[in-house]
């Protein structure tokens, strides 16, 4: 058997033992590494682990850590109700200001991963709190970070404009982005619709100061209720409310006004100067430890590292998978097909597949060039495919195992985790499905045509 066959064979066996069996699908994964990477591959355990995201890892183990000490001394509170009174009250419109939020800043240079890690726990935070689908708030600060992601100044658009013009292919900057921007409009609109949006349409006003809530002293694990217009606990423990009214009385505190500074200063490194998400997010995490010992109590527990496990070892494995050249291999006989329509249409299935667990940016560059022999026969529009590559290997971003996906999910409430994360995969697996076939039929077929 070939490396290349059976590093596909492990990736199937992978999904069906995980999917079977209650064993952590990244366990799985690290196991099969090693086996099919040392058996068929030739690789020593130094090369499985080479392909170990470290990168990610500690970006996941950063973030929800940072966020995690938020929650306990009660910012992610006040950030929530500073979100309800500048909606009015209008939680329809909270996802749709995550959604221009994410891609104003991936529109003006910020990484999609730096904005869906700055915007995301605090929109899945929102969505535990007033009860709004936390798959739709999820997906729409993805979409929103893709709508976005290839403005002329942004890296994706980079990254394709650069191959675009050393391919020597002559395809509008401003096509790619309005393409991915509209594209991801309307995957935003039908997630809206399809996961509860309407019902937020229908909420009132009334709706929004629901008479009882419970409010959880995390530093003593004691249960309140608190009836009508009552003032939060204010024991500096963050809350599950239910309740807007009683959120208006979350005031500034000294922990709190150090852990906003403390995000803000994330958001200005990673969005501004680039600096890797991760390692800021753990930095400003110990500082806002090492100022409030007692405050980050139990942060570290919150950290999902279940999900850590998952998405590192099927990265790891994917790793694994590309080094045993099972990509290029699918990727050269999809070249090699004499029907350029049909080339098209499977070179858009290889990069939404691959970036499904891969990096976009790479998938990117890889991808584009496999579609130049027959784009060269000049029986296919250059924009529209470039455009279809360019919405296929990023609209599956969605999925866990990318790095947008998986700090959605690893951002939940603990409670809420698992239930999503196999939400998340369920609807990944549709938009890997349907989605480069969307792409190809709305901007390559009709290029033919």
């Amino acid at each position: 058997m070939s490396p290349q066959i059976a590093t596909i064979i492990g990736l199937v066996v992978m999904f069906i033992v995980a999917t079977a069996l209650p064993i952590n699908m990244g366990a799985v994964a690290f196991a099969l590494a090693f086996i099919i990477g040392g058996l068929w591959v030739g690789l020593d355990a130094k090369a499985v682990l080479g392909g170990f995201p470290g990168d990610l890892f500690l970006t996941l183990v950063g973030i929800t850590y940072l966020f995690a000490i938020a929650q306990k001394n009660g910012t992610i509170d006040l950030l929530i109700s500073w979100a309800v009174k500048a909606v009015r009250g209008k939680i329809a419109a909270i996802p749709w200001v995550m959604f221009i939020v994410s891609a104003l800043l991936t529109a003006f240079g910020a990484l999609g991963p730096a904005a869906v890690a700055i915007i995301g726990p605090v929109a899945l935070r929102f969505a535990k709190q007033y009860r709004i689908n936390p798959l739709m708030m999820g997906l729409l600060v993805i979409h929103g970070a893709q709508a976005g992601g290839f403005s002329p100044i942004s890296i994706y658009g980079g990254i394709t404009n650069k191959v675009v013009e050393k391919a020597g292919l002559e395809v509008s900057e401003m096509s790619v982005f309005l393409t991915s921007l509209f594209f991801n409009l309307a995957m935003g609109l039908i997630c809206f619709c399809a996961f509860g949006g309407l019902a937020l349409l229908r909420r009132s006003h009334a709706s929004l100061a629901e008479a009882e809530f419970v409010a959880v002293d995390q530093s003593s694990h004691r249960k309140f209720a608190i009836e009508g217009h009552g003032a939060m606990v204010a024991a500096g423990g963050g809350t599950l409310s239910t309740n807007p009214v009683a959120l208006e009385a979350v005031a500034l505190t000294r922990d709190r006004i150090f852990t906003l500074v403390g995000l803000l200063g994330l958001g200005v490194a990673a969005l501004i100067y680039n600096l890797n998400v991760g390692l800021v997010s753990m930095t400003v995490a110990v500082v806002l430890a090492l100022l409030s010992p007692s405050a980050q109590k139990g942060a570290v527990e919150s950290i999902s590292w279940s999900t850590v496990l998952l998405i590192s070892g099927v990265v790891t494995y994917i790793e694994v998978l590309q080094k045993s050249g099972a990509v290029d291999y699918i990727g050269v006989g999809v070249s090699e097909i004499g029907w350029p329509l049909l080339g098209a249409l499977l070179v858009c299935y290889v990069g939404g597949i691959v970036s499904a667990f891969a990096s976009s940016a790479a998938v990117l560059g890889a991808t584009i060039p496999l579609a130049v022999p027959f784009l060269m026969q000049g029986q296919l529009g250059a924009a529209g495919v470039i455009c279809a590559l360019a919405v296929s290997s990023t609209i599956v971003d969605v999925s866990p195992f990318s790095t947008n996906g998986a700090l959605v999910v690893a951002s939940a409430a603990e409670d809420e985790r698992e239930k999503l994360f196999r939400r998340f995969l369920v609807y990944s697996g549709l938009v890997v499905a349907l989605g480069p076939l969307a792409a190809w039929l709305v901007y390559v077929v009709p290029g033919w045509l």
